[in-house]
């Protein structure tokens, strides 16, 4: 549910700039902006009759000569809760399964052809209340309802649809899990992942629900592409991003939710880092508006108890391998986005700047191999002058004299050699 006096979003600010400036900041922060794409009649009627935003863009890529274009049509989906949190379970439910088929066949009316829905689309984001009851009731198996739903509408648009819900593993004694459901074009599941990451962050206490997924980096090979799901607080970690572009990914969904006071300034900096170190689409996703909550709860940071955890800004935005991106959506409003892209372009970026050839992997994975075991010592070089308990020099500097080479220790190596200074005989500097 919306705060009123949020700011709609930074695009809105920037078009407030002179018209003869507008180009070059948008430039200077998004790259190259790729060119605004009509919206089909359907699209637009559907956006106005239900309340939403709907904005399309196309990524260019040049043409080969010895291989097709391979374009396809990216959409995210951001909205809000519908009913307050505190009415039945299966209401909230079925309001926002309701709102969000809206917005799916608006994406459908724009021919996209691989979807990502936000984190948990299906609930609340209630884990900042450490209350197991009644949010654990949202969870379902991997084919339940809310699969069950999507996959009608993925065979009728045939679409795949990245669907983030809260899931029960039953054969595992109801775990819970916070998983990606990937359903393709066909209505079928090809697969599941797990978040990898759980934040313990403020008032964000997943650990309380789930743990960290088990299922890897997996890359689900569809007729559209190649797609990795990253999700939420996965994006701060460069090496979950990497994983993905290591297994193949060409486009990776980032489903979030996550507040103003805490990540904002960085949502628009880690996904887009991410398509130019990997080389592959980024698909950035968060909901919108601020969720209350019936109890009060706490952040262990010393701030009275509150009911809601602040506003999720929203501004879902999809990135190139180039690091040119879309606008943003709204921070207040629900909306879908639509990229048409070029997965060539991946390639294309790949050979213009060969960071695969130069990412030394091998030295990387020996030194992430020895720093997980226990008796790990990072490789540090010991200014022989320095203590390194203080930081601080253990003999006072000796202005215009220089020194001749002193051999360097690392940490947990033999003492470092006396230092000389020229015009001196090793030993006979008092100190």
């Amino acid at each position: 549910m919306s705060t009123p006096n949020e700011i709609e979003s930074l695009e809105r600010l920037l078009h407030k700039l002179p018209e003869e400036d507008q180009a070059e900041a948008f430039r200077i922060l998004y790259g190259n902006l790729p060119e605004a794409i009509p919206l089909t009649e359907a699209a637009a009627s559907l956006a106005e009759e239900y309340d939403f935003d709907v904005a399309a863009y196309r990524f260019r890529a040049k043409r080969e000569q010895r291989r097709e274009p391979r374009v396809v049509r990216v959409g995210v989906i951001q909205t809000q809760i519908v009913e307050p949190t505190d009415a039945p379970v299966e209401t909230q439910y079925e309001a926002l399964r309701a709102r969000t088929e809206q917005l799916i066949h608006a994406a459908g009316a724009m021919g996209t052809n691989v979807l990502g829905l936000q984190e948990a689309w299906t609930m609340p984001f209630a884990f900042c209340t450490r209350e197991k009851e009644p949010w654990l009731e949202f969870a379902e198996p991997v084919d339940g309802p809310s699969t069950r739903f999507l996959a009608t509408l993925a065979r009728r648009y045939n679409m795949v649809i990245v669907s983030p819900i809260l899931e029960r593993d039953e054969r595992h004694g109801g775990t819970i899990h916070n998983t990606a459901v990937v359903i393709g074009n066909r209505g079928n599941i090809i697969g599941v992942h797990r978040k990898n990451h759980i934040p313990r962050v403020g008032d964000f206490n997943e650990s309380t629900y789930y743990m960290e997924g088990n299922t890897g980096h997996p890359v689900f090979a569809t007729e559209f592409g190649k797609v990795g799901v990253n999700i939420c607080y996965g994006r701060h970690h460069p090496l979950n991003w990497l994983m993905f572009g290591l297994n193949g990914a060409e486009i990776v969904f980032n489903p979030s939710a996550t507040v103003g006071a805490l990540s904002e300034p960085l949502w628009g900096i880690e996904a887009r880092c991410a398509a130019i170190a990997n080389n592959y689409f980024t698909a950035a996703i968060n909901r919108i508006g601020t969720e209350s909550f019936p109890n009060e709860f706490t952040s262990g940071d010393g701030r009275p108890a509150h009911h809601d955890f602040g506003h999720f800004y929203g501004s879902s935005y999809v990135t190139a391998p180039d690091g040119s991106r879309t606008p943003g959506l709204s921070r207040t409003r629900d909306g879908l986005l639509v990229s048409e892209i070029d997965l060539n372009h991946c390639r294309q970026v790949r050979d213009t700047w060969g960071f695969q050839m130069t990412s030394r992997l091998e030295e990387y994975g020996e030194l992430i191999s020895r720093a997980a075991a226990p008796d790990f010592e990072p490789q540090v070089i010991v200014d022989p002058g320095v203590d390194i308990s203080t930081g601080r020099g253990t003999t006072p500097p000796s202005a215009g004299r220089a020194l001749h080479h002193a051999s360097p220790r690392a940490l947990g190596s033999a003492p470092a050699q006396q230092i000389t200074y020229v015009g001196e005989e090793e030993g006979s500097r008092k100190e």
